[in-house]
């Protein structure tokens, strides 16, 4: 048996004549991929001084969060469960966390139970009324992740297993389970994290870093061309050779600072008989569309349509922007169903049982959508589910006890009559009645002889 020789080869295109793939001709044959930090003072900088950065870290979490939560629930629980977060500050906690976790790589709601021990698990089950004293946002800077938990069968597997906080007086370890964790641009593997990021994320500036200083430097340039919009060109004769003469460059400041003045008083030029001028004036007809390209390509890399991220109105013939738009919020939705209901999960446990005192296992939350429908499509769709529910009642399939039953809780989710559930639960008695569905009358036969008695 000879020895077997493996060769690994690369199925790319090339071409001889033009040089493409040869890595001695090709000039993209040297280009590679490299590692870009962005330390702490940069990524300060950038939200600090930067419109476009700040917007990219902003408005993904802004809408991630600003229609909040409906909740499935009894009203009068609805209503105890949204005073116990406004109690908490939670919305405004939540929007500070996802902000500076998208901006530093990451962030994470405390959640406050007043326990000493807290290097134990928190365990929602124990949580009893007001049981949440509070809500603290942390950020990486604040805390240190601990070691990534290598143990499989950890609910906290690939992730820290602990972490470190200051204290009032020294370092507290903190079990992970006490904190609704987020994180900006995930690690693909969390042992692989580069700097001070272990346990944590990336900045989503990192990777929209390059586009969005492109973005600025095209702005930049473009802006310095105003200044050069109109060049005045004057031709002198013999200036070569007259600027051999050291005292000539005095008088030809003089001279052009007369021909100034001169045209700033009576807006008239005065020039020698031999010497000439001309206006140079620089085209802008182009640069609007060479920014536009630059803009789109940032909002691109941090996928943000332009509409949203620039506040502008759709461009083109016939553009309405609504299938960007409708791509937008499928990521938002995408951010709130895999990242953040995830992340929250043990805080709603103990949020329902320190606004209820209990955990009813019916109670349950969607996500409010960000598309909001006009009131002609709500009426629109109102009118087909009238439609419908009137067929029905004509074919006999179902009873007009069922019917109502389900077309009732068809317009509570959908919203269309506010407390029409509790309307329906005050009134079904009388509406059964209504239908002759009360308990016959039991008539005593022997009614007649007791009187006669």
């Amino acid at each position: 048996m000879g020895d077997v020789i493996k060769l690994r080869a690369n199925d790319s295109l090339r071409s001889v004549v033009a040089g493409l793939g040869d890595p001695l001709r090709d000039k993209m044959a040297s280009a590679v991929y490299g590692l870009q930090f962005l330390d702490d003072t940069q990524l300060a900088a950038i939200y600090k001084n930067n419109w476009l950065g700040r917007k990219i870290v902003d408005i993904p979490a802004m809408d991630a969060v600003r229609k909040g939560r409906d909740w499935q629930a009894e009203q009068d629980q609805i209503e105890l469960i949204e005073a116990e977060q406004n109690r908490l500050g939670f919305w405004h906690k939540l929007l500070e966390a996802k902000i500076k976790a998208r901006l530093w790589g990451g962030a994470a709601l405390f959640i406050g139970t007043g326990e000493a021990d807290l290097e134990q698990p928190l365990d929602p089950e124990l949580v009893k009324k007001g049981g949440i004293k509070y809500l603290t946002v942390l950020t990486r800077r604040d805390m240190n992740a601990g070691e990534i938990e290598q143990n499989v069968l950890s609910e906290f597997y690939g992730k820290p297993a602990y972490y470190d906080v200051t204290g009032a007086a020294s370092m507290v370890r903190i079990h992970p389970s006490r904190f609704a964790t987020f994180v900006g641009a995930p690690h693909a593997d969390p042992l692989m994290a580069y700097g001070g990021n272990q346990g944590w994320g990336d900045s989503v500036l990192e990777s929209v870093y390059s586009a969005m200083k492109n973005a600025d430097a095209t702005a930049a340039n473009i802006a310095s061309m105003v200044f050069e919009a109109n060049v005045d060109v004057f031709r002198i004769p013999d200036f070569m050779a007259s600027l051999s003469d050291p005292s000539y460059q005095g008088r030809l400041i003089d001279r052009f600072t007369l021909a100034a003045t001169a045209k700033g008083i009576n807006r008239a030029l005065i020039l020698d008989k031999d010497e000439e001028y001309e206006r140079k004036q620089v085209s802008f007809a182009t640069l609007p569309e060479v920014m536009q390209v630059f803009l789109q390509m940032a909002a691109g890399a941090a996928d943000i349509p332009v509409t949203r991220l620039l506040g502008q109105s759709p461009a083109g013939m016939s553009a309405t922007g609504e299938s960007d738009m409708n791509n937008y919020y499928d990521r938002v939705a995408s951010i709130q169903a895999l990242e953040m209901t995830p992340a929250l999960y043990r805080f709603d446990e103990c949020l329902i049982r320190s606004a209820l005192a209990s955990r009813p296992p019916e109670i349950f939350y969607a996500w409010a959508p960000l598309k909001q429908m006009t009131e002609k499509e709500l009426a629109e769709i109102g009118k087909l589910h009238a439609e419908t529910a009137q067929i029905l009642n004509t074919s006999g399939l179902f009873t007009a006890e069922e019917l109502r039953t389900v077309v009732g809780n068809q317009l509570v989710e959908d919203g269309f009559y506010p407390g029409l559930d509790q309307a329906m639960d005050d009134t079904g008695e009388d509406w059964q009645a209504d239908l002759g569905e009360e308990e016959p009358e039991v008539i005593d036969p022997n009614a007649d002889e007791l009187r006669e008695d």
